[in-house]
């Protein structure tokens, strides 16, 4: 079968995306018209079909994406310089509910994970060192480091120190953001073991933060005040670590449904072949994973800003409609108290991959979390509470994002780029390529390679190959940013410093 070299994604779209480039003078046939490219366009870029006058909407996706900076003609490249956004300031919305319903079996499907004593379920088995400040982070790296040479991690997944800068000089909503993210790491279940390391003097005094965790296991979970040890805090520290080493090593992988399984959605380095490739891709993923009774989670905030409508109309309830308008809203509103437009995005990287506009890459973006309905709406350092798809409030940064993800409770984050990106945050961070190019080039980045589906491959065929690649990496195969030692955390930061 021949290859097809461009696409028209929706009937009622005015332009249609380049799969390979386009020079000028090419002739393309698009529902029988014959449109002449009239500048060079690289491949992921868009083409208008039809004539358009100045501040007309350009269609993609069946949705508007902007205007027409000026009057544009049949076969003009469209990219940043001839189209504006739309997008300007909160809004008012009604709820208008759409319920999709999803025809996708039950498959009984299983990976091997760890079962906690709570009854949670990790999919890694780790000792964490997570201080309370960041003036102990050298301490704490040393203390990872240390156990690691000692154990070799072996009969453990990893060893590490979640280094950050926060827990002190930060006031009210940066303070809570800090104690809720950092006891969010504390009690997740892809910890077999986490150590507290605290200083004694900060903000986040460790005393009162301990007491956010609950009802937590004593026996896996304890507290190193080192402020108050007399002598060598490192020699206290290994102490405890090796107590909890031989605790973690005792665990052992079990078969475990599906429907505990918790994959948060997540996208950056986006391209023309985003909402095409991979993002489709991992929304297929996503609604499987709902119809099994497990979670999805989709954030990135200000990248759902021009597709928001969708994501309300999919709400369950009212109320849970009310909470995603006061979510978008609320993140408008940070945008604009900073004196920052809503629309000031995409960036250098998604323009030069062929997305011109936020509403550009909203639409694309969105689809990663498929058509399921919306069943919960969680704020910045929440827990999830609820099965099935939730939206959750962070920023579209990498990092943060990628982290409050994890941090809600997510087992594994799915990250599909066009670009390409190395870094993982403190579970396994899986990048999904949008196309062939970036897979090839770098194959010790990519995990799973979408741009198949721009090679002749169908979506049909493609999900369970990668149904089978995210439950293979749940049951212990290691991510490629695992493989590569790239782990970090960003915590969100907002107001003043002290």
């Amino acid at each position: 079968m021949e290859q097809a070299t461009f696409l028209k994604i929706n009937p009622a779209d005015t332009v249609f995306v380049c799969l390979q480039p386009k020079k000028k003078g090419d002739i393309v046939d698009v529902d029988g018209q014959k449109v002449v490219i009239n500048q060079d366009t690289p491949a992921g870029h868009k083409i208008l079909i039809r004539d358009v006058r100045e501040g007309e909407d350009i269609i993609k996706y069946g949705y508007p994406i902007g205007h027409a900076r000026e009057d544009l003609k049949a076969g003009d490249w469209v990219n940043e310089n001839n189209l504006k956004t739309n997008l300007k300031g909160t809004l008012e919305y009604t709820y208008q509910p759409v319920n999709e319903h999803l025809d996708i079996p039950r498959e009984n499907r299983t990976f091997k994970g760890y079962k906690r004593k709570n009854g949670d379920v990790g999919v890694r088995n780790e000792i964490w060192i997570v201080p309370t400040v960041g003036c102990v982070n050298g301490i704490g790296e040393h203390l990872a480091r240390q156990l690691r040479e000692e154990t070799g991690c072996k009969d453990v997944d990893a060893v590490y120190c979640w280094h950050h800068n926060y827990g002190c000089s930060q006031l009210s909503g940066d303070h809570e953001n800090t104690r809720k993210v950092l006891r969010d790491i504390v009690l997740h279940p892809n910890a077999g073991a986490v150590l507290v390391l605290g200083l004694g003097c900060e903000n986040n005094q460790p005393d009162a933060f301990m007491e956010t965790l609950g009802d937590y296991d004593h026996d896996r979970i304890r507290l190193l005040v080192t402020q108050k040890v007399d002598g060598d805090e490192v020699a206290a520290g290994m102490e405890i670590l090796r107590e909890l080493y031989n605790k973690v090593r005792e665990d052992r992988r079990t078969e475990v449904p599906v429907s505990h399984l918790r994959v948060g959605l997540k996208c950056g380095g986006s391209d023309g072949f985003s909402g095409i490739t991979a993002n489709p891709l991992v929304g297929e993923f996503s609604d499987w994973l709902v119809a099994q009774g497990g979670t999805s989670v989709l954030t990135e905030v200000p990248e759902m800003f021009g597709a928001e409508t969708i994501l309300m109309n999919r709400c369950e309830t009212p109320e849970l409609f009310r909470q995603t308008v006061s979510m978008i809203n609320n993140f408008k509103e940070y945008f604009l108290s900073h004196g920052e437009p809503v629309g000031e995005n995409p960036s250098p990287g998604n323009k030069a991959g062929g997305i011109s506009t936020l509403e550009d890459k909203a639409l694309g973006c969105t689809q990663k979390c498929g058509r399921a309905p919306v069943s919960g709406v969680m704020e910045y350092g929440d827990r999830l509470e609820h099965h099935g798809l939730n939206l959750l409030s962070a920023p579209g940064n990498d990092l943060v994002a990628a982290t409050a993800l994890a941090s809600c409770g997510c087992h594994l984050v799915l990250f599909t780029t066009g670009r390409g990106t190395p870094f993982g945050t403190f579970v396994p961070t899986m990048k999904i390529a949008t196309n062939p190019t970036l897979a090839a080039r770098k194959p010790g980045w990519v995990d799973f390679n979408a741009g198949q589906l721009i090679e002749g491959r169908t979506m049909k065929e493609l999900v369970p190959e990668f149904i089978d690649k995210v439950l293979a990496v749940a049951s212990g195969e290691k991510a490629r940013n695992e493989e590569n030692d790239y782990r970090e955390i960003a915590i969100f930061k907002n107001g003043v410093t002290l």
